[in-house]
């Protein structure tokens, strides 16, 4: 499994945005994708992925074929 870093890694290299973990998690759950859950974590995300990064997360999960 390829972790947050190497997932905000390949977004910054290739379109020069800084993702937030937060942001990567969401993004597993809207895609099917497991994710644990933090134990400091309530039932609704703090900072969900904005609408307009979405689909560069996506784009790292199909390049390290988590999807």
């Amino acid at each position: 499994m390829v972790g947050y870093q190497t997932i905000k890694d390949y977004v910054k290299e290739k379109h020069g945005i800084n993702v937030k973990s937060g942001w990567i998690a969401h993004a597993k759950e809207v895609y099917g994708i497991p994710v644990k859950k933090a134990g400091n974590r309530k039932n609704e995300r703090r900072w969900p992925c904005p609408e307009k990064n979405l689909h560069l997360i996506k784009e790292a999960f199909q390049h390290f074929d988590m999807i």
